[in-house]
């Protein structure tokens, strides 16, 4: 019983390790070796399904991403989506798959109707911030930027986006324990030295995770509380920048990767969504399209 127990424990890592060596085939092989059809099960299929995704193999990527989804929606019967470790992975990465191989296939409109429908049904869970960024990376350019919940926030006030017009705006959203921000920042500092006199405005939107540093449980105010020393710590250079706290925003531009960028015009038009970091080089090009002439 003891090698099942750990070959239960280990799949997802075993399953990843294989896909970082580029064995594929010993990775499909682990999981079909599989005993139990649980939601650690789903969660390598739908690896895999991302590791075919990632090689241009849509068919294949499709396949693995159907099995993890049909696992995950069997599974789904017995527990809820947040109640279980691997659940929302699987499920998730099989519906950003699908909706990917459509859209890659040419079939844009088919997957921007899955992924509302997807959202319809899983927008609220701890899913909803990755369905909608997959839903506004292929449609969220070119149309209105939702607005921003401002109620709350830290730095200088925020404004709400739309007294804004006028202004192209860079959103930079980011959380407290993410490197990757970190890093963005002085990119971001160094654009607003530039380009604020200008005319345009950063905002740098956050928000309560439940947690501070080493994963401890916080309260909000606790949370709050340590942001701002992060924020004074790690972005000395941003002290200005009004910083809304708001769950709702992360929500809203589908932010589950952070940092995410997006870059508004000055008629309120998304004009760039990015999630993940950008070079200074790409977001200054962007940003020049967007002042006036």
């Amino acid at each position: 019983m003891l090698p099942a127990l750990l070959l239960f424990a280990s799949l997802v890592n075993d399953v990843r390790g294989l896909i970082a060596r580029h064995n594929l085939p010993a990775a499909e092989q682990a999981v079909r070796a599989f005993p139990v059809q649980s939601s650690d099960r789903a969660a390598a299929l739908s690896w895999i399904a991302r590791a075919h995704l990632d090689e241009h193999r849509l068919d294949q990527a499709d396949q693995f991403a159907a099995q993890a989804r049909a696992l995950s929606l069997d599974l789904l019967r017995g527990r809820k989506l947040d109640g279980d470790p691997w659940l929302p992975t699987s499920l998730g990465a099989s519906i950003e798959v699908h909706a990917q191989v459509l859209a890659a296939r040419g079939e844009r409109t088919e997957a921007v109707t899955f992924l509302r429908e997807q959202i319809a049904r899983y927008g609220t869970t701890s899913i909803g911030e990755r369905l909608r960024k997959n839903l506004n990376l292929l449609s969220l350019e070119g149309k209105s930027a939702p607005p921003l919940d401002v109620k709350e926030w830290l730095g200088a006030r925020p404004q709400p986006l739309a007294a804004l017009r006028g202004h192209p705006v860079l959103l930079f959203f980011w959380a407290h324990w993410c490197a990757d921000c970190k890093g963005e920042a002085p990119i971001l500092a160094s654009l607003a030295n530039t380009y604020g006199p200008k005319g345009l405005v950063v905002v740098a939107p956050t928000k309560l995770y439940g947690y501070v540093a080493g994963g401890e449980d916080a309260a909000p105010a606790v949370e709050r509380q340590y942001i701002e020393q992060i924020r004074r710590q790690f972005y000395p250079m941003l002290s200005g920048t009004a910083i809304p706290v708001s769950a709702a925003n992360f929500l809203a531009y589908g932010c589950s990767t952070t940092p995410t960028i997006v870059l508004i015009d000055a008629l309120g038009i998304v004009r760039y969504y990015h999630p993940g970091a950008a070079p200074e080089a790409e977001l200054s090009a962007r940003i020049q399209k967007l002042l006036p002439r």
